[in-house]
Formats: C-alpha cells, structure tokens, sequence
C-alpha cells in the first residue's frame, strides 16, 4: 500500500466518526481531486508526490460540506456539472425520474418534442433530456440569480433555452404546446428542519428545500403551470420525498383535467415521482 492509500484509509474513518454517510467513497474522491487523477488510479500516486492539502479537503468534507462543493462538479447520468454555492447538488434519485420521463417522452413518438423543466436549479434535468432525447426543444426556468449563475455555465453550448422566472408564471409564449413537464421542486415540510441532513440543510439554498407546513405548496401551484402548458394527452412529472408518497397524485385529479395519476418507486423501491396526463377534451 502507497502513502495516499493509508492516508485514504485513515480520511476514511475520520469521514465516518462524522457521520459523513459514504466514507470510503468521498475519500477516495478527495484524494483524486486533489491529486489529479482517477479513482481506480489512486495506487500509482508516488509516495512522494502526495499532497498535503488532501486533508485540508477531508477536514471540509468531515464539517459535512458537500463533496460537490470542494470538488466544484456533480455527476448526473452521463453528465458532468459544475456546482457550488447558490444552487442545488443534484441528487441520484432524481436520475430514475428522469429515465421515466426519457421513456415516456420516446414513446409518444412526436418527431421534435418541445419539454418544460419548472426549478431547474444546476440544469440537470433539462440536459440529461436534451442530451437523451436528441431532437427535443428544452426549456427550462430558474428564479434565483445565484443559482443561474451556475446553470448559465452548464447549459453554455447546449440546446436549452434557459430564462429566469417565477415557474408558476413561466413560458406563457408555450401555452398548450408542452408535451412533457417535468420539475424536481422544494417539497421539504418546514416542519422537517431539524431532520435534513446538514449538507442540504446548511448548503442547499433554502429556496430550493422548502415549501409550506406540509411541503407540497409549490407542487400544488405547479399543477396548475403543468396544466396551462401541456397540450392535451400530454405528461407530467413530479419529484417528491419519499414520505409523500400517495399524496401527490391526488393533486392531479380528475376533476382539474388530469388523468392516469399515479406514483413511481426510486431504485431502492421508495415512492418518489408523480406522474399524469392531461386528459383529452
């Protein structure tokens, strides 16, 4: 075992005395930051070439600042964003969110679907469809000026058409022309505070977290965008928390002009995304 190994290896513990909930992982992701290099080729660091700053990032990572804020980038299916203060780290449960509604996109069959991302905060969702759904026209919105100041640099170049605004007076110039919305929206109860996990508690915007007593105010307004913007037969797609399951659908009711409402387990089975669609006149 080289130096940076047996290093790995102590940052490793100190990481989980923490409480830092991947240990080994953010350690070893530390050390290859820091050091240039991949993960699998932390071995071949000579001995003398490691850097001491390693454990200046540790003890960040160990006072629970986000790994993706030392490191500046946050992985997202098959893309590479750049994060930082101000604007949401996207989270992995959100990637089987946007698998469905890849899936649900490609088999309407429409030759250039035109897409909504409602709070897309770093852009992820909106490139991960731009990227996967080749022909389709993205669009998404974003109230906070901090965060676009990280969404501008990961859509430069991209095919997404990025403005900023309020999401439940957004893109009126779209009216009825939407085939999929999709939002990952603040849907923590305030209630809940104390519980978050202090790297979205203390560095997440707050903005991007909460929404009402019950944590579904947002969601509740976004119906009614879904609704304006989706053309008839057309679908929505709802991130929540786990604990919400069977809450959400019942927002997309009949009686407001949806149909199929229903919810979607995350890949480790907990109820996480509603979906609906517009029903047909």
């Amino acid at each position: 075992m080289n130096l940076l190994l047996a290093e790995v290896a102590q940052a490793t513990q100190r990481l989980a005395d923490a409480g830092v909930p991947s240990p080994r992982t953010d350690a070893e992701e530390l050390a290859a930051f820091v050091h240039g290099v991949k993960r699998g080729e932390l071995h071949s660091v000579k001995d003398s070439d490691f850097d001491a700053r390693y454990w200046e990032v540790i003890a960040r990572r160990e006072a629970r600042e986000p790994l993706q804020h030392i490191t500046g980038r946050a992985y997202f299916r098959y893309l590479e964003l750049q994060v930082g203060p101000g604007v949401f780290v996207p989270r992995p449960e959100t990637e089987s969110v946007v698998g469905w509604a890849i899936d649900a996109v490609r088999a309407m069959d429409v030759v250039e679907p035109c897409i909504v991302d409602l709070c897309t905060g770093s852009g992820a969702i909106a490139l991960a469809l731009a990227q996967e759904v080749p022909r389709s026209r993205v669009h998404a919105v974003e109230l906070s000026e901090d965060a676009l100041k990280w969404t501008r640099k990961n859509v430069e170049g991209s095919r997404v058409d990025l403005r900023q605004g309020n999401a439940l007076t957004a893109f009126p110039d779209l009216d009825g022309q939407v085939d999929l919305v999709i939002t990952n929206p603040p849907y923590i109860p305030l209630t809940e505070w104390e519980y978050v996990a202090p790297e979205a508690r203390d560095y997440d915007p707050g903005l991007a977290l909460f929404s009402g007593e019950d944590g579904l105010d947002l969601i509740r307004g976004l119906e009614r965008t879904a609704h304006r913007l989706l053309r008839p037969g057309g679908v929505v797609v709802v991130e929540h928390a786990d604990t919400q399951g069977g809450q959400v659908p019942w927002i997309f009711a009949e009686d407001r002009g949806w149909t199929d409402a229903a919810d979607h387990p995350d890949l480790n089975n907990r109820p996480r995304f509603a979906t609906a669609r517009k029903a047909l006149p």
